[in-house]
């Protein structure tokens, strides 16, 4: 697929489509300004629209029936083209998004014919001495972490929005802050998105949270994930889906890369709960911040509003891999949640229909709806499983070898690092299912998958 990013006026190539800023990335003032708060960047603008349109490439063009694999070509309009075009910078952004995406991309830049307008800069609430820069939303592990970091660093610690959605705006201060949402919005136009897995949003977060770290002169990012999210998509796959590397440490190095060779600013990603579960981070967070009851109104699900509301009330799905996964959490923490947080409140029912609320829309439960609920069941269970599985003795060690590259440790030390975390999520999904009962629906798709 040839994309062709314009600025406004200018005629789109023959043969590729139209990305047009102003119509299909949308900018925002507010948030460029809570961005650029320092000083104008032309080359870190440039950054953001790359993101934006990898974002509209991605989502726009369907994946294969039986491959994982496309191919883009994309022409973008940058301040200093002879920069991004560097050898050197090119092969990091292709290097990049090919691991990240597991597409071929090509990209070339052209001169810009009108600069952009710089946003007003005033002075914003940053302190000074910044060390690290946290993406930040409204996720479990996100509060969580954002909580037991802010104690080690206090003011050195700078979070990153990477939302703009009501629910991520909760608890926001009225002053002005840096770094308050996603600066910009991709827009399908005439046609809608057709694609939902979204790999390039790894690229989108890692991006603004490098370009942040470089403008507040910071040289540390904290990534909250918990290894089941960091590392646990590379390691259990669906179908023909490439691996998920998204908040993985080798996507990172070569984040860093990127931006030493783009804006010669080195940064360092660091994960302090990479070798924890979940359940763990979030009873460290209850324990260490006890008067900190904020975890309870983070969001986990990754449905849409429209599939996930009950008597016109917006809640989370419940059956979701993410919303799996904090459900697991939450009970292994020994903590609880009202089950009216969910759409399906009772895991504990014998069929998949039953589980969901009694006033919930009945035609909403489809069968795409539970094979997609199936799925995340799975996953859990597929990672609960590998500790024992002889059939992927041979994966494990590659991941604790290539971690170990990664993160500077010995293979052996990495491999028992991995093997704890995965006995220890092996535990938590163990316990989960008893608490449900022999009898469950969830339990049933998973001695189903074993069998």
């Amino acid at each position: 697929m040839a994309i062709h990013v314009t600025e406004p006026g200018v005629r789109t190539r023959k043969g590729s489509l139209s990305c047009q800023i102003g119509k299909h990335v949308e900018f925002s003032t507010a948030s460029l300004e809570s961005y650029f708060f320092a000083k104008w960047e032309p080359v870190a603008y440039d950054a953001l629209l790359v993101a934006a349109a990898v974002e509209f490439g991605d989502r726009t063009q369907r994946r294969p029936a039986y491959t994982w694999q496309r191919e883009f070509e994309l022409r973008i309009p940058v301040d200093d083209p002879d920069r991004w075009n560097d050898r050197r910078v090119a092969d990091a952004l292709h290097d990049v998004l090919r691991f990240l995406t597991g597409d071929v991309w090509h990209i070339e830049f052209y001169k810009r014919s009108k600069p952009v307008t710089q946003p007003r800069q005033g002075q914003l609430s940053l302190p000074a001495n910044v060390d690290a820069v946290m993406p930040f939303s409204n996720g479990l592990d996100s509060r969580a972490v954002a909580g037991l970091m802010a104690r080690e660093l206090g003011d050195k610690l700078v979070r990153i929005r990477l939302g703009s959605k009501l629910q991520d705006r909760e608890g926001l201060s009225r002053r002005k802050e840096a770094f308050t949402s996603v600066p910009y919005h991709v827009i399908s136009g005439r046609h809608p998105f057709v694609e939902s897995s979204a790999r390039s949003r790894g690229f989108k977060f890692a991006l603004i949270s490098t370009l942040a770290a470089y403008l507040s002169g910071a040289n540390r990012i904290i990534l909250p994930e918990s290894g089941q999210g960091a590392i646990g998509p590379t390691l259990v796959t669906v179908g023909q889906a490439y691996e998920d590397y998204r908040s993985h440490p080798l996507f990172t190095d070569r984040m860093e890369n990127l931006l030493d060779a783009l804006l010669g600013h080195r940064v360092h990603f660091s994960f302090p709960r990479l070798w924890f579960t979940k359940a763990e981070t979030l009873r460290e967070f209850v324990n260490e911040c006890k008067d900190d009851p904020s975890w309870s109104f983070t969001w986990s699900c990754w449905q849409q509003s429209r599939q996930v509301s009950v008597n016109h009330k917006r809640r989370q799905c419940g059956i979701c891999a993410a919303c799996m996964l904090r459900r697991l959490s939450v009970h292994a923490a020994g903590l609880s949640e009202p089950r009216e947080n969910y759409v399906w409140e009772n895991l504990s029912a014998t069929t998949f229909a039953a589980g969901a609320a009694a006033s919930f829309d009945p035609g909403k439960i489809t069968p795409a709806l539970r094979e997609y609920a199936i799925a995340g069941a799975l996953h859990l269970d597929h990672l609960a499983g590998l500790p024992d599985s002889a059939a992927n003795a041979g994966m494990l060690k590659l991941s604790a070898f290539q971690l170990s590259k990664s993160l500077g440790l010995t293979e052996a030390d990495t491999r028992t690092k991995l093997d704890r975390l995965l006995r220890q999520h092996n535990n938590e999904w163990k316990n989960f299912m008893l608490s449900l009962g022999q009898n469950s629906f969830v339990a049933d798709w998973a001695l189903g998958a074993r069998s």
